[in-house]
């Protein structure tokens, strides 16, 4: 699997980044088979959250095996010095490690929020101890929202972040107001030699009202194999400034993804975008959910 700089760390992740909300509600059995097969594909980059439900505690029994070979990021939802601090140190008890590799203030979708963040005694007060202390090794902001890119892009404004983890895929592009905010994010994040990331690559739309779920997606996620390659392509092989993509938070797709970062060399973008439009209800969502 192809590996990309993870900007100014210099880690070497993987482009596909294990979304781990997707152990959120399985139990250890399914959550070891699914770690297993991402590590098996190459992917070194685990991302997890204190709000992924079980998540983190499916994850820990595994970590006095793998912790030196993987790069481990969570996230804390908390907005308060105080309660972000215990959240931090509850993960890492979860986790069964002394440190993670990255802490990101999670779901940082509008400017309130970023105002709670970054403001005197909010969370990103917590995270700068966390890492004064070596309990987190870099600091990043993730959002979910059509705003996102922009709230990110004041962010690194106002905090020198590590990292940014902000949805992109084929459909948002075709938005102008939303091209343009992601480039100006683009160029932030590139002067400060930031890592970008990005989440919803395989979202096709909304859940509809009454719809049964067959997923455990907060959307419902491309699950043919054609669709999931042509995003896959369209998103690395035509966006460099990209480190990495967070995989669906769901076990069932990860084998597909894989595929897809395995097979998209034979798709240009342009090829890519073709077969998207196929798709009649490609519409993607902004839940202020992760993944």
């Amino acid at each position: 699997m192809e590996t990309r700089r993870l900007g100014r760390l210099g880690h070497q992740s993987s482009v596909l980044i294990y979304g781990a909300a997707s152990l959120g509600g399985v139990d250890q059995d399914r959550a070891d088979a699914s770690i297993q097969e991402a590590l098996d594909a190459g992917i070194n980059h685990f991302d997890v959250a204190a709000d992924y439900g079980e998540a983190e505690l499916r994850l820990g029994p595994r970590m006095p095996e793998i912790r030196d070979r993987i790069f481990l990021a969570t996230k804390t939802g908390r907005r308060t010095f105080e309660e972000a601090w215990s959240e931090i140190n509850r993960s890492l008890e979860r986790l069964q490690t002394d440190h993670v590799d990255l802490i990101q203030m999670h779901a940082v979708c509008d400017l309130e929020n970023l105002d709670l963040v970054t403001g005197k005694g909010g969370s990103l007060e917590a995270a700068i101890r966390a890492k004064d202390e070596g309990m987190v090794g870099a600091i990043g902001i993730t959002g979910h929202t059509a705003q996102a890119p922009s709230v990110h892009t004041e962010g690194l404004r106002r905090f020198d972040f590590d990292s940014v983890l902000t949805p992109l895929n084929y459909k948002l592009s075709t938005d102008p107001q939303y091209a343009a905010d992601y480039a100006a994010l683009v160029e932030a994040v590139q002067a400060s030699d930031a890592a970008l990331m990005t989440i919803k690559m395989i979202a096709r739309r909304n859940w509809a009202d009454g719809e049964q779920k067959s997923y455990d997606t907060w959307y419902r996620p491309f699950d043919e194999q054609r669709y999931i390659t042509a995003a896959t392509a369209w998103l690395l092989n035509g966006h460099p400034e990209i480190t990495g993509l967070a995989t669906a938070g769901e076990t069932r797709l990860l084998r597909q993804m894989i595929v897809a970062e395995r097979d998209r060399s034979g798709l240009t973008p342009e090829d890519a975008a073709s077969i998207l439009d196929e798709v009649q209800d490609y519409a993607s969502p902004f839940v202020d959910m992760p993944i």
